[in-house]
Formats: C-alpha cells, structure tokens, sequence
C-alpha cells in the first residue's frame, strides 16, 4: 500500500506513557531491548465439534439478500463519538510497539495537524513511465460505434432491473417486455440499442400485444451467452480495455471499484489498476476495465458523489498491481507550532537526507491485537492460536457488532451463534466462521483459507514489516548513518555485501535490509545475528522460512533503509478558517473553482508541502521525521478528539 490511512492527527507533546508488555512479548522484549531506545531528539512524544448440516445452510443461505444491508451497516457505523472512539484508542499500538525509534534528523521537532480534513492529503500515482496521473479533461473519445445520450435515459430503473434479473437468470422469466411510450421507429431503434448495449447476452425483438408495440428481450443461446458477454458487441478496431483517471474523495480504491461495479452491473475483476490507494484522503489514479465503453463510465459523473471519471483511452491491455514508480503527495499539516527555522532546517533534511523507510502503522492495524500477532502464529503453525487472535473479545475501537460476536464467540466457541450477531459477514471474523461452520473446528486450515488470499497474505507480511522495523532501528544504533562492512547493497536486482576495501564507494541511501525468508541473504554484522535472535524468540527458524502450505512460505526481499523523497516542496501560508482549503485540486481546476484568498497575518499558520516517493513507501513516515512526532492513533488521545473525527 502506498498511500496513508490514519484518521484526522494532530501531533502535538503529550505526557508519554510506559505500556507494560504482554506476557508472551517479554521474551522477545529483552532481546530488542536495545532497539527500543525511544526517539533521538530527547523530547517525551506521543502523538470443537462440526456444526450439523441443517444449521450450515441456516447461517449461509441467502449471501446475496444481505450486500446491501451490510453495506449500510458499515457506512452507518463508520464514525461514531469522537471522544469514545479517542478512549477505545488507548488499546492500539504505539509507534515503538512495531519497531519505528528512530530519526534521521537533527532538527527539534514541532507540532501540527495531519488530515484535519481529508482534502488536506491528496495522492497522485506516478506511473511506471514517470508520468503523473491527473485528472484535466472530461472529453470522451469520439466512436462512431457508441450509442446516443438518449440510451442511459430511455429505460426506466424498474425496467433495468428486470433486465438485469433476466440477464442473470435470477428469476424464471424467459423474456422481459418493455412497452413502447409514443411510439416511433427511432424510439423502438434506441430501446433495442440500449438493451444490447447495456445489458450484453440478451437479444431482442419487436411485438404487437393489444395494438400496442413492446420490445421483447430474451436470451440468444441460453447461459453461455454470458461467458463473456462483452464479445457481443465490442468493435474489433477498439482497444479491449478503457483506460481513465479515477479522481476519488473518501473513498478506498477497493470501495470505489465496488462502486463503480454496482453501476454499472458488472464484476469488479474485469477492473485492474496499478496500486491501492487509502480512505481518508483526495486521491488519482489510473483504472482500467475490460470492454466498457468510455460514454459509460462518462455518464457516471452524473450520478456519483465523491468520485470523477476522466482522461479517457482504449488501450489493448489492462494494468497491473505494482506497476507503478510511485505517488506524488500534497499535504497540509494545520496549526503548526515550529519556527521559520525549525521548518527550514527539517524540509531541508527531508530533501537531503530523507526518512527512515519504516512500515507505518497501518500495516498493523489499528486493534488491541496487532496483525503481525497473527502473521507469526500463522508461520509457527499455531492455528489454534490464529482462529483465537482473529476471534476473541479485544478491547479497543470496534463496530458493536464485532464486539456483540466476540462476545458470542468467547462464551460458546460456535460459529453458528457467533454468525448470527455478526449482521456484516463479509469481514474477516465473518469469513472465518463460515469457514470453521463449512469445516469444522477441528480443519482451522482449510476454514481460514475460506478469507481472501490477499487478505490472508498481509499477516504474515505484517510479521515480516515488524520484524523489519525492529532490525532496521538497531542497525541504525549500532551503526547510524554511514554504509559499514557486512552491510547488503543491490547490484542488479542481486544482495551482495559491502567489503572493507568498497565501504568508501557506498553511502546509506545504498544500504538495503532483508525482509525475512528463505531466498534472502543476512548482514555480515551484528544485525545478522540479531536477525536469528528475533525469530528465535519467536519460536521460528530464520534457516527454514518454508512453509508446508505453500502460500505461506517467505521468500522475503530487500527493502532500502534510508528514502530520499523527490521533488520536494514547501511553503508556510497564515489562514483563519479552519475549514477552508488551501490548494487547489484537479476538481477544483476543472470546475474553475478560484483558491480562497489568504490573510497576510491570520490565526494559524500551516506547512504544505509536496513530495514524490517510490511505491511501497509511506507518506506517514515523511511527515514523521520532519515533525519528529509519533504518528499512532493512540498517542493522539490526548488531543482535541474532534480532530479524530
């Protein structure tokens, strides 16, 4: 993930507070003990039995009936009180409990406010060929092939959607017939149009019933007609794929697809893109979707909120996960307390030096029960020990209902009652009950395999990001901010290390650390051992990083210690109104929206500032280093907690 996803931060110096370890950390915590030195400016921060069949089919009967109401349910219960959401937060992880200790700079930190508004963070993708995306032109490319406007507006919302239930055969009507209001052969040529067009597989015909003309549409060669419906009726000249630019507000990339798919009553897997982008900011992006024409996509810029569809193309190719050379980031953080000086001194090491390439914290959730807490079971074989950390009550923000099956849950061990509190199923507690009531308690592996591979994958990447902070901060004790003998650099794509007689060819921004697997090479330093001594204290053998399940075996990689951004820009602006904007986006360039005039002298003053950095690294951890300032939810408890909002 490249973007942030944090709620509204505003990082100033509370008292700092001393967590005491659980016990099954404590073992662990003496060994990296001296990792977890705190931050360099020497300032206090905080910022059973299977389930019989009858019950089975009770609990899994009617999934498609319920997407709509647990789509309800998650927006309704999206925000809830600012100040019990802050208290439940005291729960979540601090920066120092995944391994983030150090700093590069030698600056003193300031205080500020991150994503007041969502507006404040915008993202643009930089594609693999250097171009940033952006969202500037409306137009639709010419085609003579597309149908009229009239298409998306001659058909009712009631006859669409008996369209649609024809079209996926979920009713038994063989035929819908649509009456023809004033009729006239044109109007009848745009109806049999539309349907076509809009709802690939069907055929259609004209009828006279009681003097009056209806349009019959019915399907052409039963269900194969569906297997790849958009074969019907695509041009051949025509690139197979619509590429355009996604301007979305509020929205994840994933729940944007979503979106989009409902709209227009396709799959989401005939879209693909280069990277996921996170909720609570302004981000653009590239998509592309299989055989759906531009005026399509176009027409939905007139009925979606928070999102704009633009820059259109045919291209004979979709896009790939990982494409991308990496994002380009306009931030404001409100409210700043630092000096001219202060500002100066830590954009200007952002520029020169950079920040330490960490993890950030949302790769390991925002729970009472860290993600990579289950990655390590995961890689132990520990699938008691994984169905319970998904499973069992926690405290901490969560939904009411996730609180309602964790109770069930604890209190029965049954899938089948702790389903029927659970009105959201599509959540990973969800999945995995339907597994465990599918399989059985006693097959927990084949029960978790039920949750999307992407999904399971990220645990065990979490373990791996943890693992990673940790080594990277005692490197950095240990040897600070110069390439060292033993050290591993990239040649080619190739770990190698850095002997004694080329340790002057190399500096830090060289300097790779593994991520832990069975295809990396370790330093040749005391970081090496320290590697071996983590994951034995995890019970796991560095040596044997192979799984019996194949999808969890580590092949680990390489990751940069040290990011320089690119492109990096700053000014201090005075504003009054806090809710003003104070940068323009592409929306607001399109629709010739004017920036709000500034005051000279106001209230507050605020650091925008921009910066370009490759895919996989987090924006989050920038910010960090130029605020010296703990980036976790919990530590921003203390603070105003409408800010959380």
């Amino acid at each position: 993930m490249e973007t942030v996803e944090t709620n509204s931060v505003s990082l100033k110096r509370p008292r700092s507070e001393d967590d005491v370890a659980n016990a099954d950390e404590i073992k662990r915590q003496k060994i990296l003990e001296k990792s977890k030195t705190g931050n360099d400016s020497g300032q206090s921060i905080e910022t059973v039995t299977e389930q019989p069949e009858d019950r089975k089919n009770e609990i899994i009967a009617n999934e498609e009936s319920e997407e709509q109401e647990e789509e309800e349910l998650e927006d309704s219960d999206e925000d809830g009180d600012p100040e019990s959401f802050a208290d439940m937060m005291k729960h979540g992880l601090t920066e120092s409990d995944v391994g983030i200790t150090k700093f590069v700079s030698s600056h003193k930190g300031f205080s500020g406010i991150l994503k007041e508004r969502y507006s404040d963070f915008v993202v643009h993708e930089i594609g693999k060929d250097g171009r940033v995306s952006h969202l500037d032109d409306f137009s639709v490319p010419v085609d003579d092939e597309d149908p009229s406007e009239e298409t998306f507006t001659v058909l009712s919302d009631e006859d669409k959607q008996r369209l649609e239930e024809l079209q996926l055969f979920k009713n038994k009507e063989t035929s819908v017939a649509i009456e023809v209001i004033e009729d006239t052969k044109e109007k009848r040529t745009v109806i049999h149009q539309t349907v076509k067009s809009l709802f690939p597989g069907l055929e259609t015909k004209t009828e006279d019933r009681d003097g009056k003309k209806y349009i019959i549409a019915y399907h052409a060669a039963g269900k194969k007609a569906l297997a790849n419906p958009r074969k019907h009726s695509w041009p051949k000249s025509r690139g197979s794929y619509c590429h355009f630019v996604l301007y979305k507000e509020n929205k994840d990339t994933m729940d944007a697809i979503n979106v989009l798919s409902k709209f227009l009553r396709v799959k989401p897997n005939i879209f693909s893109y280069m990277g996921t982008k996170d909720k609570r900011a302004i981000t653009v992006q590239e998509i592309a979707v299989l055989r759906i024409t531009a005026q399509r996509l176009a027409h939905l810029n007139k009925c979606l909120m928070n999102f704009k569809l633009g820059n259109f193309s045919y291209k004979n190719h979709p896009l790939k996960l990982g494409e991308l050379q990496g994002n380009h980031f306009t931030v404001v953080l409100r409210n700043i307390t630092g000096t001219d000086d202060q500002i100066e001194q830590a954009m200007h090491s952002l520029r020169e030096i950079g920040f330490i390439n960490y993890y950030g914290m949302q790769r390991f959730g925002t729970t009472a029960v860290p993600t990579y807490q289950i990655g390590r079971a995961i890689l132990q074989n520990n699938w008691n020990e994984v169905m319970d950390l998904i499973l069992k009550p926690r405290p901490g923000a969560e939904k009411g209902y996730l609180v309602k099956c964790r109770e069930e849950w604890a209190k029965t061990k049954d899938p089948a009652a702790a389903l029927k509190k659970l009105p959201v199923k599509r959540c990973v507690e969800g999945q995995l009950l339907r597994g465990l009531l599918k399989y059985g308690m006693k097959n927990i592996i084949s029960a978790f395999g039920i949750i999307p591979r992407n999904n399971r994958l990220m645990y065990i990447h979490s373990y791996q990001s943890y693992v990673w902070n940790n080594m990277v901060s005692k490197r950095i004790e240990e040897y600070g901010l110069r390439a060292v003998p033993g050290d591993l650099i990239l040649k080619e794509a190739t770990a190698v290390h850095i002997e004694q007689g080329d340790v002057d060819n190399y500096t830090i921004h060289d300097v790779v650390m593994p991520l832990p697997g069975f295809d990396v090479i370790y330093p040749k330093h005391k970081i090496g051992e320290a590697y071996k001594e983590m994951l034995m204290a995890d019970n796991l053998d560095i040596s044997n990083m192979r799984h019996k399940i194949r999808d969890y075996s580590l092949s680990g990689a390489y990751r940069k210690i040290i990011i320089r951004p690119q492109n990096v820009n700053w000014e201090v602006v005075a504003y009054d109104d806090p809710k003003i904007p104070l940068f323009t986006t592409d929306l607001d360039k399109l629709e010739g929206k004017p920036l709000p005039v500034l005051p000279t002298d106001g209230k507050f003053r605020a650091l925008k500032m921009e910066f370009s950095l490759p895919a996989s690294t987090y924006a989050t951890m920038a910010i960090r280093e130029v605020l010296k300032m703990d980036t976790s939810i919990k530590n921003q408890t203390q603070l105003n907690t409408t800010w959380l909002r």
